[in-house]
């Protein structure tokens, strides 16, 4: 599973010309669902994301987490973070999951940022929407569920 992350000041979702969500400040959360994702990549991105100290403290040190400053999230649906451009020039998506089991666990995801008492929004599944926000830093995080398996000392390590 992975999530590109934006904190923002504001964003928001429409569909066919219609505002259908927006927060303040918060994040804003592109999430694409793999093929081999499980309830386990779910949880471990919420957690994640939820704790994640990018929120500026007031010397202005990112030391504040989204839950610590009762931040809201707009979750949406994102397939084309599976793209894979390595060959050819059109993007190939056979990585990313399909829509009924990228549906469900879709909705496993909100469910599960609903639970942390954080206010969720979302996009609509499958739908063409106009994501609008304005990115706050600008800061923008790409979180790969599958990282989580890798050593933490190997980020470290000077090329």
């Amino acid at each position: 599973m992975r999530a590109l992350i934006q904190r923002v000041l504001s964003a928001s979702v429409e569909v066919d010309g219609q505002l259908t969500s927006s927060i303040d400040q918060g994040l804003l959360v592109l999430l694409g669902i793999g093929l081999e994702d499980t309830d386990e990549d779910t949880e471990y991105l919420i957690n994640k994301i939820i704790n994640l100290r990018i929120f500026s403290d007031g010397s202005g040190k990112f030391d504040l987490s989204a839950i610590d400053i009762d931040a809201q999230i707009l979750l949406i649906s994102q397939f084309t973070l599976y793209a894979d451009t390595r060959r050819g020039r059109r993007p190939s998506f056979l990585e990313a999951a399909s829509p009924y089991n990228a549906r469900h666990m879709f909705d496993k995801a909100v469910e599960g940022f609903t639970k942390t008492g954080l206010g969720v929004k979302t996009g609509q599944f499958q739908e063409s929407m106009l994501v609008s926000s304005r990115n706050d830093g600008p800061v923008t995080i790409m979180i790969d569920s599958k990282d989580r398996s890798l050593s933490k000392r190997s980020s470290n390590k000077q090329l």
